[in-house]
């Protein structure tokens, strides 16, 4: 059968490749700047395969909010990296509108939620508490229902690597997943599972090889 097409930017494109490689499907990723807007519910990361969509659940969600949160409404990281990664497509000014546009979105969203008020320490305990949540879930086994991967693998695996190889002005969010042993096996046990042939030939063709834990 012809690929199958995981359409997402950045922060669900690991998950929708973990995915789709566990079904054993050939998967070819087309990363698009406004996912938000394809999502049936507005939101990311989701896996669309057919009428079937997996998106956010659990304590899934609070990574979304933090990892938004940092991102845009810390200044220091939208200054330094979230508005210049974000405008990089586009020509000026159309670049600065579309980066502050996000920026306003974000943190309107933030504000919505009760997060706006938040500091920094208190997102990272948000995060710490999810982390917690999932390491317990996990536990000693390979995947969250033992010996099998399933949707709510990828989706833990997309976070949790996006946050792991994404360059932010601190590393302490990356260092609060990485305190639990267990999820970081998890997601080097996907990655080298799942992603290790493809990105070995990505680099054998002359393309960049993608994040590694490795």
């Amino acid at each position: 059968p012809p690929c199958v097409v995981g359409v997402v930017h950045m922060k669900c494109c690991f998950l929708s490749q973990a995915y789709l490689r566990m079904c054993n499907l050939p998967v070819h990723v087309s990363c698009r700047s406004n996912a938000e807007y394809m999502s049936p519910s507005g939101k990311v990361p989701f896996v669309h395969v057919g009428n079937q969509v997996v998106s956010e659940l659990g304590p899934i969600v609070q990574f979304t909010k933090a990892k938004l949160y940092i991102q845009w409404c810390d200044d220091t990281t939208a200054t330094e990296i979230s508005r210049p990664r974000y405008s990089s497509p586009y020509s000026w000014p159309l670049n600065q509108i579309l980066a502050y546009q996000k920026q306003w979105e974000v943190r309107r969203k933030m504000n919505a939620i009760g997060w706006a008020g938040k500091s920094l320490e208190q997102v990272y305990e948000d995060v710490s508490q999810c982390c917690q949540a999932l390491s317990q879930r996990l536990g000693t086994q390979p995947y969250f229902f033992n010996k099998q991967p399933t949707e709510l693998d990828a989706l833990v695996f997309g976070h949790l690597f996006t946050i792991l190889t994404t360059r932010l002005t601190s590393d302490e969010l990356g260092e609060k997943i990485k305190s639990y042993s267990n999820l970081l096996a998890f997601c080097r046990r996907i990655e080298q599972s799942y992603f290790e042939d493809s990105q070995a030939g990505s680099s054998s063709r002359g393309y960049s090889k993608g994040p590694s834990l490795f």
